[in-house]
């Protein structure tokens, strides 16, 4: 592993911490060159989704013109959250690096009750629609 990612890292970290973020920073790599880098902009920009893992896998994406980010690395300070652990499994990100694990007694404030409903009518034709979608794709192939 690059010690130069650690560096950048660190120095994004405070940049975040200075202007009032946690300090959480990211860095993605392609075949050894870094396509991406982010911080935390929860506060900033008033918004749930603006973890620096999400921001600096939106930047690469557009930069590869690909949701895939096949044969990249991904460097945080942070072990990332579960919301970014999903993110990061979808983007098909190779690898994760990370420099800490979250502290054991971080609380976690989960209060969202999630249901299914029981609409057999929507939910079957919920279903044709996808189920087409799908298929659709595999025909193309």
């Amino acid at each position: 592993m690059n010690e130069e990612y650690f560096e950048i890292l660190l120095k994004l970290a405070k940049k975040a911490s200075k202007k009032n973020e946690v300090p959480i920073s990211v860095l993605i790599v392609k075949d050894g060159k870094i396509i991406s880098k982010a911080y935390n902009k929860r506060e900033r920009n008033n918004n749930v989704l603006d973890h620096a893992e999400i921001i600096a896998i939106k930047k690469a994406s557009k930069k590869l013109k690909d949701w895939r980010l096949f044969d990249c690395d991904l460097y945080v300070t942070l072990k990332p959250c579960g919301i970014c652990e999903n993110v990061i499994k979808q983007s098909r990100i190779s690898n994760v690096y990370y420099l800490l694990d979250k502290p054991e007694n971080k609380k976690e404030y989960f209060k969202t009750k999630i249901s299914k409903t029981n609409i057999c009518t929507y939910e079957q034709m919920y279903k044709v629609i996808l189920t087409n979608f799908f298929q659709k794709k595999r025909d193309k192939k």
